[in-house]
C-alpha cells in the first residue's frame, strides 16, 4: 500500500502578505508545493490529500487539479473553526485557527494508510522524501512513528534568527525530547542559541524538527482523544492552539508510541517573509539548472 502525503496549506498568510502556496516562485511558475508533490510522485507516494480553507478552496483547485490530474490522486479537507466535535463550539471572538493537530485531524476520514505531514510552504527535497517513504514501507508496527531530522545547519537564515525544534534521542536514534529554542542565529560563523542573558554554542548538526513526520493511522485516535481533552481544558480561549508535535511528545513520555528521527542530509528552505522570496527563487533555479529538476515541473 503506497503511503499518502497530507500537506498542511490552510495557513492564511499574515506574515508573508498573502497566499504563499500558491506564491509562484520556481522558473516555471511553480509553488513551493509543486516540488513536494512532484518529489512525493517520483519517490513513490499515491495519494495527496491538501487540507485548505473553503475561502481559497477553487482558487487552489484551479491550480493544482489540472497539474496533478492523472499523476496522483489528490484529495481536499477544509479547516474551519467551527469543524468541531459535537458539544463544542467556538468562542465569541476567536479568529485563530486551532493549529496543527485540528489541521491533521481534518484528514480522519480520508486516510486510512500510512501518512507523512509536511508544511505548504517548506522545501524538503527528495531525499527526505525516499526516506520517509523507506521508514514507511519497512515499519511494521502501528504505534512507530518517525520524524525527519535535518541537520540546524541546513536550515538556518542569514536574515536574522529562527526558531527550532531541537531533539534530543536514545541509543537507537528514537525521540526523547524536542525542546523548542526560539532564537538561535550565528555570528561570526558560529551557531548559538540565545536565552535570556545567556548564549550557548552549538555545533550545527543537531537534528531539528522541520514539520516534517510519518506516522500510522492510529495517530488519528489518539489525536482525537486528545484534542477533547485540549477543548475541555482551553477551547474557551480565544488564541490557544492544539499542535499535534505536542500529542507526540506526551505519547512518547508515556511510553506509548516511538518516534524514529531520520537523520537526512537534504537541504530545507522555505517562505516565512516576503525577504525569503529572492533566495528561494534563487535556490529552485540552481536545482533546475542542475538537473535536479525540470525547468517546468509538470510538463
Amino acid at each position: 500500500m503506497k503511503p499518502t502525503l497530507l500537506v498542511l496549506a490552510a495557513g492564511m498568510g499574515s506574515r508573508y502578505g498573502g497566499l504563499k502556496q500558491m506564491d509562484e516562485i520556481g522558473p516555471g511558475a511553480e509553488s513551493i508545493i509543486d516540488y513536494s508533490v512532484y518529489d512525493a510522485i517520483q519517490t513513490g507516494f499515491g495519494k495527496v490529500v491538501f487540507v485548505i480553507r473553503k475561502s481559497f478552496a477553487d482558487q487552489f483547485k484551479e491550480r493544482f487539479d489540472p497539474r496533478l490530474k492523472g499523476r496522483i490522486d489528490v484529495e481536499y479537507v477544509y479547516q474551519e473553526l467551527n469543524n468541531l466535535p459535537s458539544g463544542y463550539k467556538v468562542p465569541e471572538g476567536r479568529e485563530k485557527p486551532w493549529g496543527t493537530g485540528h489541521a491533521i485531524l481534518m484528514a480522519k476520514n480520508t486516510i486510512n494508510e500510512p501518512f507523512a505531514i509536511i508544511n505548504a510552504d517548506d522545501f524538503y527535497g527528495r531525499e527526505a522524501f525516499s526516506q520517509v517513504v523507506e521508514f514507511l514501507s519497512n515499519s511494521q508496527l502501528d504505534n512507530e512513528y518517525a520524524m525527519v531530522g535535518y541537520n540546524l545547519n541546513n536550515t538556518l537564515s542569514e536574515h536574522g534568527t529562527v526558531s527550532r525544534g531541537v531533539c534530543e534521542t536514545d541509543a537507537n536514534n528514537n525521540l526523547i525530547t524536542l525542546i523548542e529554542r526560539t532564537k538561535i542565529g550565528i555570528e561570526n560563523n558560529e551557531i548559538f542559541f540565545y536565552e535570556n542573558d545567556s548564549k550557548v554554542k552549538l555545533t550545527g548538526k543537531e537534528p531539528v524538527s522541520m514539520n516534517f513526520w510519518a506516522f500510522k493511522p492510529a495517530f488519528f485516535n489518539q489525536l482525537s482523544d486528545q484534542f477533547l481533552t485540549f477543548l475541555s481544558e482551553k477551547g474557551t480561549e480565544l488564541k490557544s492552539e492544539f499542535y499535534f508535535n505536542s500529542v507526540v511528545d506526551k505519547l512518547i513520555k508515556k511510553g506509548t508510541v516511538t518516534t524514529k528521527v531520520i537523520n537526512t542530509n537534504a537541504k530545507w528552505f522555505g517562505v516565512t517573509y516576503q525577504e525569503d522570496r529572492p533566495a528561494v527563487q534563487a535556490q529552485l533555479k540552481a536545482l533546475s539548472n542542475k538537473g535536479a529538476y525540470p525547468l517546468k515541473l509538470w510538463n
